[in-house]
């Protein structure tokens, strides 16, 4: 199979993909929901979410090359400060009850988008304090020293009791998101990443993945540009995270433990490492299977016989369709080209011209 017929079935896969998850996200039969209920909506905003995440992770994993696994960490910083600047100050005396919160922030009450931009703005300011002494590193390395300083941000969340309420979290946070939210800012977010890489600093981007020694010969700075497609990647990361905690309504470290990178990672090495639009699809259909699942670890009864419920098989199925994925597209669903109609209809007409010729 040629390189364009190979693309020609990314395409179309990416299509059928889309158009099948849009589908279910609007009826969920499938798991026993009838109509778009608030059960539906939640399901897409999630997968609106997830795309965020996985786009912004993509960007220093897939196209810069460097291995961070400090996702949950910066996603933690985001959510944190976007709850505390849009909760009212009544609620926060409630949630504070057994330490009160520092003065400065009881009676701070943001708007919604201006407390999300904080947050990706903290999340960015921590990335540079991590980035600083762990882009020196590469490889495994680099990816121990990111895992470690996700790690010390979550305990450092949870005893910070004053700014944090600790390992109780927060509760009772405005759920300002909705579909125009999470739609919206994945879709500025694959517009504003995919201009971003199309440029010249996304040139660099991708020549520092290839081979960094001879980015640095034809004069590339690599701590700069590695530096700023981190701080970018943490500031997307924490504005997922902001939208995630509006979404929840309620969050505490446990969330933000490493499991949260490697289903984010995952999705990125599902969609292909590389390509926006495959995180995108991979965002979406991640997030509706681990819904779908669901309903194979409900008890069923098959004539006289009564299966139990078995939980955790829904993962066990998941972890299975997945190695099932990866050994057939071993470098993800689109691999590191981006879905375009009018491209794979291109291809399809030259593909097509060249069957007829050969005929």
């Amino acid at each position: 199979m040629t390189p364009k017929d190979l693309s020609i079935r990314r395409g179309i896969i990416f299509l059928l993909a889309t158009v099948a998850v849009a589908w279910a996200g609007g009826d969920l039969r499938a798991v026993g929901v009838t109509g778009w209920d608030s059960y539906s909506v939640r399901i897409v905003n999630l997968m609106g979410i997830n795309a965020v995440l996985a786009m912004s992770l993509n960007l220093i994993n897939g196209f810069t090359g460097q291995f961070s696994l400090g996702h949950a960490g910066f996603m933690a910083v985001g959510a944190y400060t976007t709850a505390l600047l849009t909760m009212d100050p009544v609620t926060k005396k409630m949630v504070y009850f057994m330490t009160p919160i520092i003065p400065p922030l009881q009676n701070l009450t943001l708007p919604f988008i201006v407390a999300l931009l904080f947050g990706g703005a903290m999340a960015a300011l921590f990335a540079a304090m991590v980035g600083v002494p762990s882009l020196q590193l590469r490889g495994d390395y680099l990816a121990i020293a990111t895992l470690g300083f996700a790690e010390i941000i979550r305990l450092v969340i949870q005893n910070a009791q004053v700014i944090t309420n600790g390992a109780l979290g927060l509760k009772g946070i405005p759920a300002k998101v909705n579909l125009w939210w999470t739609i919206g800012v994945a879709l500025c977010t694959y517009v504003l990443l995919r201009n971003l890489l199309q440029s010249s600093f996304g040139r660099a981007l991708r020549s520092i993945r290839e081979n960094e020694t001879a980015a640095q010969a034809m004069g590339i700075n690599l701590f700069r540009h590695k530096m700023i497609s981190f701080l970018i990647s943490s500031f997307v990361a924490g504005v997922g995270g902001g939208l995630l905690a509006s979404l929840l309504t309620t969050i505490d470290p446990v969330m933000f433990k490493f499991p949260l990178t490697f289903q984010i990672l995952l999705t990125v090495v599902l969609g292909g490492m590389g390509s926006l639009s495959g995180s995108v699809l991979a965002a979406a259909i991640v997030t509706y299977l681990m819904e779908f699942l669901r309903i194979v670890e409900e008890p069923r009864t098959l004539g006289f016989l009564t299966i139990p419920g078995i939980p955790g098989l829904r993962m066990v199925i998941f972890s299975f369709a997945l190695v099932i994925v990866v050994i057939w597209y071993p470098r993800g669903l689109l691999g590191d080209g981006e879905f375009s109609v009018g491209r794979m209809l291109n291809s399809f007409r030259r593909m097509v011209t060249r069957r007829r010729a050969a005929v």
